[in-house]
């Protein structure tokens, strides 16, 4: 599937690729198909290329030449969530007894995936920290067919070096496969520093108003791409018509809506390192963090996450969790609101007492895009002035 445009700006294919008008009225939002099947012109006669929605669906259609666009890859696939699309991607590109490299510090959902599921049909995997290519490096075995990559990472914001590690990866013959979710194609484009395959957990920043679920998977290579296309359509997690819909909608709005959570995160990151009950903060627009200049480097700006470290250990951190007030306590992120988890006992408590288990005293901020000043004083009241 090719994916070419006379434009190339990020802003204007957020709107325009994939939302094409629809040819029977006109309307310039791609209608929401909800259908299961299509009649066909005679045995075998597809119109369009549709006979049965979990194939392919117009709405998901345009959803996944969309995302290919944004990421500059050559396939887009659109799925029920992002867990669905890693199932997808590892149960098609990987076989018993192969070995994928994951991040010492991967999402609690991806860390489960592997551990719990993916291991018991005798896929191997080990965990290295991937700041470091050297550490990557050495990891890597004969078996190794996967690089997996989380920058900025959840919950500790790490960075990666992409274009670094993907010179690794090629030299040894295995796929580098980056998950772009805290960053969006708006900030980051993977697959531009030599990335093979892009994962999107969709609910988060691509949606954008904490409505929808969904996951993605963009492919550089064309038969990659096929090949993870035969696998969704076999395996069937694939993202409803309504889903798509709502997917499509929040992106039209993500590079402006990016541009305000990553310029709130930054006040709110350094108002954090100001606080004399905040220990560190971990945000890679500060130019103390590890990884700034990488990330500067990659990305277009840093983000709309932070999370940071307090004094007094795990019950002062869930205490601060529970006195916000502006900031809601729940878990995912990327919304237009501005979110509070406990990392430790919420989202990645499925890594505890692993090699990923994440420090108690951290807070995690999904900071949204209400008023700065407002955010700051909810931060300041939660944490005890």
């Amino acid at each position: 599937m090719s994916h070419q445009h006379s434009f190339d700006s990020l802003e204007t294919l957020a709107i325009h690729a994939g939302n094409t008008a629809d040819p029977l009225t006109g309307a310039v939002v791609p209608p929401i198909y909800q259908v299961s099947t299509y009649k066909q012109d005679g045995v075998g006669g597809l119109r369009g290329g549709y006979e049965y929605s979990r194939s392919a669906n117009p709405t998901r259609t345009a959803l996944e030449e969309n995302l290919a666009a944004l990421e500059g890859g050559r396939r887009g696939l659109a799925f029920a969530s992002g867990l669905a699309a890693e199932d997808c991607l590892l149960r098609t590109l990987l076989e018993p007894g192969d070995h994928v490299v994951i991040p010492n510090d991967a999402y609690g959902g991806t860390f489960r995936l592997f551990a719990k599921v993916v291991a018991r049909w005798g896929v191997e995997w080990s965990v290295a920290d991937t700041s470091d290519p050297a550490a990557v490096r050495a990891a890597l075995t004969s078996k190794t067919k996967l690089i997996w990559v989380e920058t900025p990472s959840n919950p500790l914001l790490n960075i990666t070096d992409i274009a670094a590690l993907a010179e690794i990866a090629r030299g040894a013959g295995v796929r580098l496969v980056v998950d772009n979710t805290f960053a969006s194609p708006y900030l980051q484009q993977p697959i531009a520093l030599g990335a093979d395959l892009v994962v999107h957990s969709l609910t988060k920043y691509m949606g954008g108003h904490s409505d929808v679920v969904g996951g993605a998977l963009i492919a550089a290579d064309e038969a990659v791409g096929e090949e993870l296309a035969y696998h969704q359509n076999a395996m069937g997690a694939v993202a409803g018509p309504f889903d798509s819909w709502l997917v499509l909608r929040g992106i039209k709005t993500l590079p402006v809506r990016m541009d305000r959570h990553s310029e709130n995160a930054v006040r709110v990151a350094e108002m954090l390192t100001r606080h004399p009950k905040v220990t560190r903060v971990l945000y890679p627009g500060l130019s103390d963090h590890p990884g700034h200049e990488i990330a500067a480097k990659q990305m277009k700006s840093f983000g709309g996450m932070v999370s940071f470290r307090v004094e007094g250990g795990e019950e002062a951190a869930v205490e601060i969790c529970n006195r916000a007030q502006l900031f809601t306590l729940g878990e995912s992120l990327g919304g237009v609101e501005s979110l509070i988890e406990h990392p430790g006992r919420m989202t990645h408590a499925s890594v505890a007492g692993s090699a990923l288990e994440v420090p108690g005293d951290l807070v995690r901020l999904s900071v949204g895009i209400e008023s700065a000043d407002d955010l700051l004083a909810d931060l300041q009241q939660a944490l005890g002035r």
